[in-house]
């Protein structure tokens, strides 16, 4: 068992340098690390006031009894920021207009953790906090995408990451610190999978699937928590259409919808016909594989939806090599890289190759397949009329010429 109190096993700050800290913003979700932080902070800082904040960004459930949850744990007060409208419109279009993945993973987690990082930022100063702490591990990517946040946009405040301080090396080890610190908790020892939610996806780490030989249990009751698996599906498809202005989606089945609210309506819909689970072991940025499983079944249908718009809206050379730089773009959201000049400018060249990214895209979704079922755009490149294998496209006179191959066939061909 590991003994709190026996062995002593909580390491502690210098004590110069905690007495320097009198009030300290902590980011809060109500879970199993942040909520034992909260009395680490004051036993560990010289009673130092904890400000709790807590961001909706998605996960509204989540938040019933937060309040009096961190109250109770030792907080001063708890601020609930409801940051989805921000979330969605400057983070996730963006890195959607870039159609950026990592590794097939469509970011969840990580770009939301710099529109949670810059609202910590504002309520520190606003609150003349000495401090801003988080509860990620030190095995983590959260760690780094919190702290490079903080110190691009305040690199005077003093960052504290109690799992690179504390000895708790484990949550078995985390859940006996609260049960002795009476920290109420909503997790148990049987069930504790790690996982993070918002208005994009839901991930799911730890326990079984530490192991990659073992199937996720997607049938399990309450493994899945947005949606059902492709064999629970209903057994007849369901079509939806999705309207795009610039890149950006606007519209479902015609009704224009903000993006918060055309995002919850895929959630629903995708999740209930078994589309958006990913199974992956991905390369973490600091340097060790993790395997983990994702639900984003707004996301899959969006991601989808603007690939496939892009495919009569893009030149060839525009989009291959958007690709190439969605790659690079990727990498700068996982490694937590938001606020940066590169990744600035790259937005610009997205919002530059979006101008003509307008039209509808049908889709059927099947038992956790998207199936195409028709594009149109006003801007679209397709040309029935060159491409058709009919004979109406010989008779056109300014149609395609097949004899004009035989020339750029010997043209490449000195070339090479």
């Amino acid at each position: 068992m590991y003994n709190i109190h026996k062995q002593g096993c909580i390491q502690r700050p210098q004590k110069e340098e905690a007495m320097k800290i009198k009030k300290v913003v902590l980011a809060y979700s109500g879970g199993l690390d942040t909520s034992i932080i909260i009395p680490w902070l004051r036993e560990n800082y010289d009673n130092c006031e904890v400000i709790c904040m807590a961001a909706n960004v998605g996960q509204d459930a989540e938040l019933e009894g937060l309040e009096a949850r961190a109250l109770q744990t030792g907080a001063s007060k708890l601020y609930v920021e409801n940051l989805q409208d921000e979330f969605v419109n400057d983070f996730i279009f963006p890195t959607l207009k870039m159609g950026a993945k990592y590794e097939g993973y469509l970011l969840g987690t990580s770009f939301a953790r710099p529109v949670i990082a810059k609202r910590l930022v504002e309520i520190a100063r606003a609150e003349n906090a000495d401090a801003i702490c988080h509860g990620c591990t030190g095995k983590g990517n959260d760690q780094v995408r919190f702290e490079l946040t903080v110190m691009a946009l305040a690199p005077e405040m003093k960052i504290i990451a109690p799992w690179r301080i504390w000895d708790i090396k484990s949550r078995e080890q985390a859940i006996e610190y609260a049960e002795s610190r009476g920290v109420p908790l909503k997790i148990n020892r049987e069930t504790n999978y790690s996982k993070d939610m918002n208005l994009w996806h839901l991930s799911h780490e730890g326990l079984d699937l530490e192991d990659p030989a073992n199937e996720p249990q997607y049938n399990k009751e309450g493994f899945l928590e947005l949606g059902v698996s492709p064999e629970n599906a209903p057994d007849e498809p369901i079509y939806v259409t999705i309207g795009f202005e610039k890149g950006v989606p606007v519209s479902l089945d015609g009704e224009r919808m903000s993006g918060t609210e055309l995002i919850k309506a895929l959630n629903k819909v995708g999740g209930g016909n078994g589309i958006g689970l990913y199974d992956v072991v991905e390369n973490r940025l600091v340097g060790m594989k993790s395997r983990g499983v994702y639900e984003t079944p707004g996301g899959t249908i969006l991601y989808h939806a603007h690939e496939v718009l892009e495919s009569i809206c893009l030149d060839r050379e525009t989009q291959h090599y958007k690709t190439a730089m969605a790659l690079k773009y990727a990498e700068l959201v996982y490694n937590g890289q938001w606020y940066t000049p590169l990744r600035t400018a790259m937005d610009a060249f997205a919002d530059s190759t979006q101008k003509t990214v307008t039209g509808e895209v049908k889709l059927k979704l099947y038992k956790g397949n998207i199936i195409n079922a028709g594009i149109t755009s006003p801007y679209s490149l397709y040309s029935e009329e060159i491409a058709s294998f009919g004979d109406t496209a010989y008779e056109q006179k300014d149609a395609y010429n097949q004899k004009d191959a035989e020339g750029f066939i010997n043209l490449v061909r000195t070339a090479g």
